[in-house]
């Protein structure tokens, strides 16, 4: 091998290490770039000597194992802020001192007190009137606004779904590329593998997911409950649904290889955006509406049935001062009989904030408590009703094995909370035996807001704190796990950018020197020209 060959050898090799330094320099503001590394090896021939420098490979600076760990804790990250941005509205709503729901229950008993102290008063009774309304024009502004965040977050699902089937059919695409890439040229298709490690970072934002690599070349992603989402170049749709259970509910359905659609419960997501909108709505955003509507159903009820045991102005018997909702039953959409439950409320007291979901199985129904997960048999009297945790359910028809309905006791309640009565003089605050000019119904309705009549353990106004603190709570320890979490997200891309980012100043040193190593090149040729002129002189 002439020093010509050498020396060109060491010039190409150089140009290549010069051209991968300046890619570098070019990129360190790319997200998802890896920095690359020129990898030269000696030559040789048949002999034992040297023929040159040569180009191995290209090397990308990428280590699986860092990335794995800082994509998970970024999933994780993103769950936590999807979270704590929609919680923190809600505790924002419910712990305004000046719009809250405590000082106008303070408020309305306030305006009872007073009337309890001039029962024939025109004034009193117009500000009791005025108060209840204000009170029951908030429950219903504050159920209207969690409805709305219910709505809200049924689109979020929608547009989340999209990206991650965007996503994983961009990874099923790059697989394909990446395999023919390297049939074709034999060498490792960099741009493309930075690309598809990007999408994997950004699904893992999106929703939780297992990343497998099979032949050490094709990425194989699966949801945390195992299903696929990439299977080699084929990827595999997630679709936002109404819940059979409850059309009002987005759901997340899975399409699979024979085309059909299977709801997946919301407990299968854990992870990314996706698994913080869900968690959000199952352990917030439903037991705070429930809580809620209980204390509406409650609060109303009681009312109404002290209210009714009096005597107003006129001398007529006391009628029902508020409107409450009922518990709304729904149908799964999937059943095959023809059974039918309707509920109203019985005994209010006894009403908890849970749904449930209850089951025909082996000719009996069988109702599941979703907060805890137990189980209770309904055992319908000769009428066909059944007196269940606060309600009177009454049940017709004929039911399939396996039909279901959903039970939502207090969801609603609050939707159509208002105010009865529309004239002052309507308010029953005498009792039967005093006149209807006596204050004794009007001292047994200022005694509500002091009696333990939500679930037997608080008032309505202490549950209303309880669910304040509670949220309150929930929001902070959400906040102090993501700010936990996002420095521990931030170590691992620190870490994963140590090995893989582009170091400016790492970078311009490499500039100099591979430029020194092609001068070098440079002169070798230079000089073996020399030799060769001074050969061809000896002739």
């Amino acid at each position: 091998m002439s020093i010509f060959s050498i020396g060109l050898s060491g010039l190409s090799a150089a140009q290549t290490a010069l051209s991968t330094t300046s890619n570098n320099l070019s990129n360190v503001y790319t997200e998802g770039y890896n920095r690359q590394l020129p990898i030269l090896g000696e030559s040789y021939s048949n002999g034992s000597t040297g023929t040159g420098v040569s180009v191995d490979e290209v090397q990308r600076q990428f280590n699986s194992y860092v990335t794995e760990q800082y994509n998970d804790a970024n999933s994780q990250t993103s769950a936590l802020k999807s979270y704590q941005s929609q919680v923190s509205q809600i505790d924002n709503l419910l712990a305004d001192s000046d719009a809250g729901l405590a000082p106008l229950m303070q408020d309305f008993f306030s305006s009872l007190d007073d009337l309890s102290g001039a029962a024939s008063d025109p004034a009193a009774r117009e500000g009791v009137l005025g108060s209840a309304s204000s009170m029951a024009a908030q429950f219903r502004s504050f159920d209207s606004y969690l409805g709305d965040m219910r709505s809200s977050l049924n689109g979020q699902l929608e547009g989340t779904v999209t990206d991650i089937n965007n996503t994983a059919t961009q990874i099923a695409s790059l697989n394909d590329q990446i395999t023919q890439a390297r049939a074709k040229s034999g060498e490792e298709p960099n741009t493309l593998l930075d690309k598809r490690d990007k999408l994997v970072s950004d699904l893992n934002e999106l929703v939780g997911a297992d990343l497998n690599v099979q032949d050490g070349d094709t990425y194989n992603i699966n949801l945390e409950n195992g299903q696929p989402l990439v299977s080699g170049t084929r990827s595999y749709d997630l679709e936002a649904v109404s819940s059979s259970e409850d059309p009002s509910r987005t759901v997340i359905g899975y399409r699979d290889a024979a085309g059909n659609v299977n709801q997946i419960d919301d407990s299968a997501f854990e992870n990314g955006e996706l698994g913080g909108l869900l968690s959000f709505r199952s352990e917030t955003l439903d037991s705070v509406q429930n809580q809620l509507g209980r204390m509406t159903a409650v609060l109303g009820s009681e009312f109404n049935a002290v209210h009714e045991q009096g005597v107003d102005l006129n001398g007529d018997d006391g009628e029902a001062f508020f409107n409450v909702g009922s518990p709304r039953v729904m149908s799964n959409s999937e059943n095959d009989g023809n059974g039918s439950i309707t509920a109203e409320y019985g005994d209010v007291t006894k009403l908890t904030s849970s749904d449930y979901r209850i089951t025909y199985e082996g000719g009996e129904y069988q109702a599941e408590k979703l907060s805890d997960g137990k189980t209770t048999t309904l055992t319908p009297n000769g009428a066909g009703d059944v007196e269940f945790e606060g309600m009177t359910l009454n049940i017709s028809g004929t039911a399939q094995e396996g039909d279901s309905f959903m039970l939502q006791p207090t969801r609603t309640a609050a939707q159509d909370f208002e105010v009865a009565i529309s004239e002052g003089a309507e308010i029953a605050a005498a009792s039967d035996a005093g006149g209807s000019g006596n204050n004794e119904n009007a001292l047994a309705l200022l005694d509500l807001q002091s009696e333990k009549i939500v679930g037997g353990t608080s008032s309505v106004s202490g549950a209303y704190a309880s669910l304040v603190n509670d949220v309150g709570n929930t929001t902070n320890i959400t906040q102090v796990n993501l700010d936990a979490q996002s420095g521990l997200t931030e170590q691992l891309r620190e870490y994963q950018q140590s090995e893989s980012g582009v170091n400016l100043d790492e970078e311009y040193a490499n500039l100099v020197r591979y430029q020194q190593y092609y001068q070098a090149n440079a002169r070798v040729i230079d000089v073996g020209s020399q030799v060769l002129d001074s050969v061809l002189q000896l002739r």
